[in-house]
């Protein structure tokens, strides 16, 4: 009986090591027909992957902006995105101004009273239209997202002469003539954006966006997009943008953007 436990004890120690040689050849078989398929179907243009980030440059009928998005794929078409972007909204009656001696000046815009940021957090999904078709084909993806926006409002200010003396201001009662060159001082041209971080006043508010998106890069792992859309932003409170002009609530713009990141399977 002795002899037999050391045989026993052989067999099993054999026949777990094949079992264990059995399922890893199994799962390499397994990740093999899954990269084939991933092959295939990249091949034939179409988008596969778990997750995506995404980078946007984008030009708005009022302004620009950038973006980042972070993709989850939940179905092969559905892909719910957690977005970030920073925008710069500016007056449609922005114009530059000329100084007290009547001469074009270009650097300082007239009557403006605080530069307008935005800064967006929210929540979308993407839903693919059409595939490539194959590598070198163009996917078409529609996308909505809608969240918070919070208005930042940034002071400006113009750097004005007055006789020996250099100093900046920004609209308020007491240089509101100098400000508007009303007064005796002479303005110089814009203080430059260093100035008025410290007095950022937010107005909170909300968004939505939606658009289309036009994949053109060969590689699925790869995105290289055109976006065309439109968004609306609504905040509690006026915006004061320029002086003589009503203060804003609601802000509609189309948009062009060129974006560009990766997925990953």
């Amino acid at each position: 009986m002795k002899k037999l436990i050391p045989v026993l004890c052989l067999i099993l120690l054999s026949a777990g090591a094949f079992a264990q040689k059995e399922q890893r050849k199994e799962k390499r078989t397994e990740k093999t027909k899954k990269i084939d398929a991933l092959i295939r179907q990249e091949e034939e243009g179409v988008l596969v992957y778990r997750k995506q980030t995404a980078f946007g440059l984008q030009l708005r009928s009022n302004g620009y902006g950038v973006f980042l998005e972070i993709g989850r794929r939940k179905t092969p078409r559905w892909t719910n995105v957690y977005a970030a972007e920073l925008t710069e909204i500016k007056h449609g009656k922005e114009e530059k101004g000329s100084n007290t001696n009547g001469t074009f000046n270009s650097s300082y815009i007239y009557g403006k009273i605080n530069n307008f940021y935005q800064f967006k957090l929210g929540f979308g999904r993407e839903y693919i239209l059409g595939q490539k078709g194959n590598k070198n084909g163009v996917a078409v993806i529609a996308f909505g997202q809608g969240g918070l926006s919070l208005g930042l409002l940034r002071p400006y200010y113009i750097d004005v002469q007055e006789g020996a003396d250099k100093r900046a201001i920004k609209y308020e009662s007491a240089d509101s003539l100098k400000f508007l060159g009303l007064g005796p001082a002479t303005i110089l041209g814009s203080s430059g954006i260093g100035k008025g971080w410290n007095e950022l006043q937010v107005r909170p508010g909300a968004y939505v966006k939606m658009g289309l998106r036009f994949d053109f890069n060969r590689y699925n792992e790869r995105m290289q997009a055109v976006q065309i859309g439109f968004s609306l932003e609504g905040y509690g409170k006026g915006i004061e943008q320029l002086v003589y002009n009503d203060p804003k609530k609601l802000f509609f713009q189309l948009h062009l953007a060129y974006v560009f990141g990766g997925r990953k399977g």
